[in-house]
Order: structure tokens, then sequence, then C-alpha cells
């Protein structure tokens, strides 16, 4: 049997673990013909069938799981490789890439970028923004911001600033609601949080969930447009222009934390984002927290 190239071996894995070509292929960066084409190869190579071809994607055979273990242990290897080859760079220049939630980078975050960019012109700047946790031994990026409780046991961090999350409204609606309690109020709620917040039935007895949403701009966007009240991190609220509800005393949230893996932290591009991010962040702290 020929020896099998890497990228083949690493496209039978990423097929293993998302079941579909366009998975797969998202996973590693190609459209789905190469990873077809790579298969088709790998299959040739080991001189029998890798998957069952079902309507449901492609079931792996004990041969290519047998492959996917075996490249993932490989790639784990590259992976410490590349992050300490990383982290004994002492140019600020080449790529460098950050995560971090899509509303930290609008609201807060873009100023450090703008700064970081014209400062280090050198350097290639990918910026990630999703709430999804990366994972960053696997290089998904090198340095995350991120709102949490534990930055992650594995992961050096930086805990940047305390952070809460209030109530709040458009000015008219919180005036209203300041004259008159006892009036219908409508408040718009998170999916995964789906009830009024605690005491808020006490203090408003007719307050009522009107709407629910999957996504945090788009409660931010309904409360710009004056449908109701939303619960939201301080500096959301504030920054949006949006009036606190008086009455209602602000809770403690998450955190908010820039990590790296140990192996990248040292690296000069890493080093030189956090010198712009820290006291940026430090300096912008009372917009966290009431």
């Amino acid at each position: 049997m020929h020896v099998m190239e890497w990228d083949d071996l690493k496209t039978i894995m990423a097929l293993v673990r998302c079941k579909t070509l366009a998975g797969a292929g998202a996973a590693l960066g190609v459209n789905y013909t190469t990873v077809s084409r790579r298969i088709g190869r790998a299959e040739k190579q080991h001189g029998g069938p890798l998957f069952e071809r079902l309507a449901e994607g492609y079931h792996p055979t004990d041969a290519a799981h047998a492959i996917a273990e075996y490249a993932a242990r490989m790639e784990a290897e590259e992976n410490a490789l590349m992050r300490k080859l990383q982290g004994m760079q002492d140019t600020v220049s080449g790529p460098l890439s950050i995560t971090a939630p899509q509303l930290l980078i609008a609201y807060v975050v873009a100023p450090v970028i703008e700064t970081f960019t014209q400062r280090f012109p050198n350097v290639e700047l990918t910026v990630r923004a999703t709430n999804d946790v990366l994972d960053l031994s696997r290089r998904e990026s090198d340095l995350a911001i991120r709102i949490s409780r534990s930055p992650g046991d594995d992961l050096k961090g930086l805990r940047l600033c305390a952070q809460e999350t209030a109530s709040f409204a458009v000015a008219h609606y919180a005036e209203r609601i300041s004259k008159d309690p006892d009036s219908v109020i409508d408040w718009i709620a998170y999916v995964d949080h789906p009830n009024l917040p605690k005491g808020v039935k006490d203090r408003f007895p007719n307050a009522r969930v009107r709407y629910r949403f999957d996504d945090m701009m788009a409660i931010a966007g309904a409360a710009q447009a004056g449908l109701g009240v939303a619960r939201m991190p301080m500096f959301l609220g504030r920054a949006l222009g949006l009036a606190q509800i008086p009455v209602l005393p602000a809770q403690p949230y998450a955190d908010v934390w820039l990590v790296g893996h140990a192996d990248v932290w040292p690296g000069a591009r890493m080093k030189a984002f956090r010198d712009i991010l820290v006291p940026f962040m430090r300096q912008e702290a009372s917009r966290f927290v009431s």
C-alpha cells in the first residue's frame, strides 16, 4: 500500500467527524469536491472503501476509524509544534488570529483593533467574531476574548474587567415604567432564559414576556425600536443609548477575560496585542458595571 498524503489523512479524519462532504470541507477550509477527490485517492491507495455512502451521509469503516485515530494524534503533535514555534516568535509580523463575541467587537474592542493594525502594519490580523468557544489548543484562534466565569484550566488568562447586566428600554418607555409601575410592561427575552428576570413580578405585577429572540443583537434592536424592556450587559445598553430601568438593580454577570494557550502566550504578536488591549479594557471597566 502506498503512503497516504497528510492532506488525505486529515480529510479522512474530518469526514469521520463531520459525516458529510460539505461538513468536512467546511472544517478543512476546502470545497466538497476536494474532499471527495481526496477520499477517492485515499481509497485507491488503501485498496478498498473507507466509507459507506448512505443517504444520511458517509459512514466510516473500521479502517477509516483507525486512520482517523492516528491522524488525530498526528494533528495534535502538529498543533503542539506550531504553538511552540508561535510562542518563540520574537518579531511583531506575520499572522495573528483573535476571537471575541460580536457585540464586544462592535461596541468595545474595535478601537483596539484599529490601534493595533496602525501600530503593527506587518501583522496579518484575522478577527473571528463569534460567541462559540473556539479550541485554542487546535489553533482555531491565537487569543480569545471571552465572557466567562472560568477561562479554562489549560489556558493562560487575564481578567480584563467585571461585568453586570441590567434592564434597558428606550427613554420614554423607562419613564412610563417609573411613573406607572402597574401598567402593562412588555419584556423581550432570550430563548435560553424565556421567563421574566427574578424579582420583576414583585415590582411590576403586570409585566409579561411579549417577545423571545435567539440573538442578542436582535434583542437589542427590538429594545431600540421601543418594543419593550430587555435584560442585557451594561456596556451594550449604554452603547446603544438606552435608558436603564432605575428600580431594577443590576445583576452580576460573567467577567471579561483574555485567554490564550500557554505555548503561544509568550509570542511577540500576542504580547503586542495584549499590551494594547489590557490597559484599554482597564480604562473602560466602568462601562461594564453600575
